[in-house]
């Protein structure tokens, strides 16, 4: 592992999440790969629920500064960043006052899907590529976790496909349980037209479902990490028709059975060798 660079992005990372599976799964990939000499860069947004008192959040004054346009609108960027405790690990928060203030994640306090989620995952998956630019740091392994972060493999091969820092980098898209039907606005379309992103793509969102965007995505990536028990059928079939690397994490308890997981992270990405420029 020693000498790999590995990417971690989600909508959530332990311990500045703690209430799902989803965060505490990207935590135990990072310290399996950072245990053996891997370099990690985990993102996760700068939601209102993280307590940036309690985690000692600081905001990064050379990583920010950087405006994002969302369908004409330019977002300013604030990169934040925290050192998980006793590990040496650090994770980046994307954050932006219009996005990401609000003391929710993606349900209002009505239980409704924010109508704006598309606008927050375009500025999610737009504002790691630009930190990463930032960094002039270059991942081998990008894992990606469930729908927000999904859009991420389409920029990073359409909208950022002249960066070089991803050119010979792998993709790993983590599929973990299904959570809402239609997470983003159809708008999203308008959004991903404005970037000039290609119209095949855009026709595999016209209808903005988790399946579609994680069917989208897996269609961009090299692996897929499973970690649910409970594959939607159109995922399943999707799979079959792809050649593409599996790694099955389903069955592992994190916390009763790190070893055996640390075991099954460390031999998946052994034999992987990432051409370099």
């Amino acid at each position: 592992m020693k000498g790999k660079n590995f990417l971690i992005v989600s909508s959530g990372i332990y311990p500045y999440i703690d209430d799902n599976d989803n965060a505490k799964l990207a935590y135990k990939i990072a310290r399996s790969v950072n245990s053996k000499g891997a370099q990690t860069r985990m993102f996760m947004p700068r939601f209102g629920v993280v307590n940036e008192r309690k985690h000692q959040l600081h905001e990064v004054i050379r990583l920010s500064g950087v405006n994002i346009v969302v369908n004409d609108d330019d977002m300013p960027l604030i990169i934040k960043v925290a050192s998980i405790p006793k590990e040496r690990m650090q994770v980046y928060f994307i954050d932006n006052d219009e996005f990401f203030k609000r003391k929710f994640t993606f349900l209002d306090e009505e239980k409704q899907l924010f109508e704006d989620n598309d606008g927050r995952a375009v500025f999610f998956a737009k504002g790691v590529v630009e930190t990463v630019k930032k960094l002039k740091w270059r991942p081998d392994y990008t894992l990606i976790f469930d729908w927000f972060a999904s859009l991420l493999p389409l920029y990073i091969q359409t909208y950022y496909k002249n960066e070089p820092l991803f050119h010979s980098g792998k993709t790993y898209i983590v599929l973990t349980d299904k959570t809402f039907e239609k997470p983003m606005n159809d708008s999203i379309k308008d959004k991903l037209i404005f970037d000039e992103i290609p119209q095949e793509f855009i026709d595999k969102l016209e209808n903005p479902t988790e399946m579609n965007l994680l069917k989208n995505a897996i269609d961009l990536a090299d692996g897929v990490m499973i970690r649910t028990q409970n594959i939607p059928d159109e995922i399943a079939s999707h799979l079959e028709e792809k050649d593409i690397h599996i790694v099955d994490v389903n069955h592992i308890d994190l916390e009763e059975n790190e070893k055996e997981f640390k075991a099954i992270i460390l031999e998946a990405f052994k034999g992987e060798e990432v051409e370099k420029e």
